[in-house]
């Protein structure tokens, strides 16, 4: 797993988010990578208090850090514990998302791990503006962590267009979960299959147009595997026609999959700091952790 050797847990400190940096430990102790642990404070509560109260108790900045800092270190040594993995701590204060970047580059992280619900990244179901924006902002794959991290993942499921970032793709999802087994999908749509049929189009004539596409894409699939070296046994293939976010978020149930990677961006994405609407909507309604590759 030399191409995964640091990991960067950034955490609010509440519930949720000490699932993300205990799946990043379990992650770190799978892949022999090293862990580092981040909170930021940020200085608007602090600024907030200044303009309300005239007489900020002094040093309380300091206080507080240190609060954090010995909060995180308990978590630490928690995780040591737990998956006998030794992690660095940092504790910032700044804005969210430029400290966490900051951090990200600094340590040159190949994963970052942040919490899918909490106080500062995401309520249930719903993604915060802030996750969305260092979804969108990050240079480092992302593992949006939405569940208890109870055991290594079984079933990833990797959705692929056979844009640019579908091999990158496949590689991490490998890299992450060498253990598990990889359903590869691709939905597919017959190009302008509404005018056709307005044209009056035969149905059998755009069954064998649907035929083709699956055919087609299965054979791309095939060539990806092969491509990513995996083994036979290790990866089925999945083509399904129809709109991809529902059929993605219809096959994480139907495969009982424990984490979808899924690239940041779609085919004909052409703004590097938006985010996919596909890719929007899997880390909204998702059950299940979500790899972000970039």
């Amino acid at each position: 797993m030399a191409n995964l050797r640091q990991i960067l847990a950034a955490t609010d400190l509440s519930s949720p988010s000490r699932q993300a940096v205990r799946r990043a430990a379990l992650q770190a102790k799978e892949c022999g990578a090293r862990l580092d642990l981040l909170h930021v404070l940020s200085r608007a509560p602090f600024e907030k208090l200044r303009n309300l109260v005239t007489d900020v108790p002094p040093g309380l900045e300091e206080r507080l850090e240190a609060d954090a800092r010995d909060e995180l270190v308990r978590l630490a040594e928690r995780l040591h514990q737990d998956y006998g993995v030794s992690a660095g701590v940092h504790v910032v204060t700044g804005s969210l998302l430029a400290e966490i970047e900051n951090q990200a580059d600094a340590l040159r992280a190949d994963l970052l791990a942040v919490g899918g619900r909490g106080e500062g990244f995401m309520r249930h179901r719903v993604l915060g503006s802030t996750a969305e924006r260092l979804v969108s902002k990050t240079r480092s794959p992302l593992l949006v962590v939405k569940q208890p991290a109870r055991q290594a993942y079984r079933t990833l499921l990797v959705p692929v267009d056979f844009s640019s970032v579908s091999a990158a793709t496949l590689r991490l999802a490998r890299d992450v979960a060498p253990g598990a087994e990889i359903v590869l999908l691709h939905v597919f749509e017959v190009p302008f299959e509404g005018r056709l049929r307005l044209a009056g189009v035969k149905d059998e004539v755009l069954n064998g147009y649907r035929v083709a596409a699956r055919q087609e894409a299965l054979s791309k699939l095939q060539a990806l595997a092969e491509q990513a070296r995996l083994a036979s046994g290790s990866v089925r293939f999945l083509v399904l026609q129809g709109n991809p976010e529902r059929r993605i978020l219809e096959q994480e149930q139907d495969q009982a999959c424990d984490l979808i990677v899924i690239g940041k961006h779609g085919e004909g994405q052409l703004e590097e700091l938006l985010l996919g609407s596909t890719t929007r909507q899997v880390l909204a309604e998702s059950q299940c952790d979500v790899l972000v590759v970039v």
